[in-house]
């Protein structure tokens, strides 16, 4: 028998609808754009030797070789030859290094422990709180609250067995509630976009799911009136929940036009569920700006690839599957060394957050354009390198104009694990969150190795508050 939670979990309530069984709050404040918030995260680690101008003289080097703390305006300074696609917005970019994560779960796989700051593993038990992507949805609210696409593995790592479908993501919604994420371009499109759809069989469908959901909100209000206790509260929380997708959709359907001059014109090769490696990534970049520029959602997670996914697409070796594994203890694939598969990898990852920038600096808001407002983070699931220990977590951040953090053209390493003034994840994400409005002391877990250095490790970093 079908009982009401497996009611609640299945297909009728996509991955979109499942990240809203909260309460909708209030949309931003009319008149001021939010603030809006990508995160990429990838696997197989990010060495912070590739994140190194090469351009810096024997001091800098030195310096960096240390590991001493030192910032250095990038004006005048070459990018990595990976970060190359990024040269037009140098003005907006910052290399992070030095943030450690020792209390999330490194290694092979992280699950939700990268954004969450915490240690995870496959079981939903071990998910503490929400993630900060979810903490900042809240700040800056949008009718679905969250998204998020994925490359998912097919071995190890999360979800497994599917590329192409809705399945557990990299996120978390809160306490022991995992998100869920789309995992091709098609379904994503599909899913986020069925309101405006000119498939006729897409808008029957639409329309019966309103009909269903409209029953259900009104029959378990009207089961709750006939209950006490404990009984009732878990039926009225259901028809709460149904409800509260209901008033979603409301809002969607207020904004349709919007959406319907937004929808992705995906080429169909996105659409293909073969689609290389490469390709589902840009698909799953053209559905997030539509997401983004429509209005549907203020924050995306993004996970462009994950230890347990086999690669295709990689520029010369597009029909080789690349297994990353075997990438990250140095094997040699298609001709390629390792250390260049991940070079190319992280190249066309540059190119991916070229046109995410690109394409919001050319959309009018306000007195400038929607980049203005926005905040693009690509960062390690694990750490440091494959096999990591959570010492270092280097991002590459591009931030526009409004950003609320003191960034932008620079090159800044914090001190290093366990030196005077070293910082986490945990601080990184507190700073994000007090300067976007939440003044919560700090988010995240605690590193009780950097208690033997007698390091303060709650709170922001002051240096980045504006």
């Amino acid at each position: 028998m079908t009982t009401r939670r497996d009611f609640l979990k299945t297909g009728l309530f996509s991955a979109a609808a499942m990240s809203v069984l909260n309460p909708l709050r209030l949309m931003a404040a009319p008149g001021k754009p939010p603030m809006r918030f990508i995160f990429m995260h990838r696997g197989n680690g990010l060495w912070p030797r590739v994140m190194v101008p090469p351009s810096f003289d024997d001091d800098l080097k030195q310096k960096e070789n240390r590991k001493e703390a030192f910032e250095v305006d990038l004006d005048g300074h070459d990018l990595p030859d990976w970060m190359s696609p990024l040269a037009s917005h140098v003005s907006n970019l910052t290399i992070l290094q030095g943030l450690s994560g020792k209390m999330c779960t490194t290694g092979h796989h992280s699950w939700c422990s990268s954004l969450g700051v915490f240690k995870a593993n496959e079981r939903v038990s071990s998910i503490k709180w929400a993630t900060v992507d979810f903490e900042l949805a809240k700040l800056f609210p949008s009718p679905a609250e969250h998204i998020e696409l994925a490359c998912f593995p097919l071995g190890g790592g999360n979800a497994r067995g599917s590329l192409d479908g809705i399945a557990t993501g990299f996120s978390a919604r809160g306490p022991q509630q995992p998100n869920y994420a789309f995992g091709s371009p098609r379904v994503a499109l599909q899913e986020l976009f069925k309101s405006v759809s000119t498939d006729k069989t897409a808008q029957t469908q639409y329309l019966l799911d309103r009909k269903v959901m409209e029953f259900v909100a009104r029959n378990e209000g009207a089961t709750a009136g006939d209950l006490a206790g404990q009984e009732k509260s878990k039926v009225q929380s259901y028809a709460d929940s149904v409800e509260a997708i209901r008033e979603r959709n409301r809002k969607i359907d207020a904004m349709a036009d919007r959406i319907r001059r937004h929808v992705p014109e995906l080429d169909a090769k996105f659409m293909d569920g073969e689609v290389s490696t490469f390709e589902r990534q840009e698909g799953h970049t053209e559905v997030l700006l539509g997401a983004l520029v429509s209005g549907l959602t203020n924050v995306v997670a993004f996970t462009v690839d994950e230890l347990g996914h086999e690669y295709t697409g990689i520029t010369g070796i597009e029909d080789v599957k690349v297994n990353m594994h075997d990438v990250g203890h140095g094997k040699t694939i298609g001709g390629l060394s390792a250390e260049e598969i991940r070079r190319r990898a992280r190249t066309h990852h540059m190119t991916l957050m070229d046109r995410i920038a690109a394409r919001l600096k050319s959309v009018p808001e306000g007195d400038g354009t929607m980049f203005d407002n926005t905040m693009v983070f690509y960062f390690p699931d694990a750490g440091e390198t494959h096999h990591s220990h959570g010492t270092e977590y280097p991002f590459v951040v591009l931030a526009g104009d409004n950003c609320p953090l003191n960034l932008g053209r620079r090159y800044i390493r914090l001190p290093d694990y366990g030196q005077p003034g070293h910082r986490t994840l945990g601080n990184w994400y507190t700073t994000l969150l007090n300067a976007c409005g939440n003044p919560i002391e700090h988010y995240g877990a605690l590193d009780v190795g950097l208690n033997r250095y007698g390091i303060n490790q709650t709170g922001p970093i002051e240096q980045f508050l504006a």
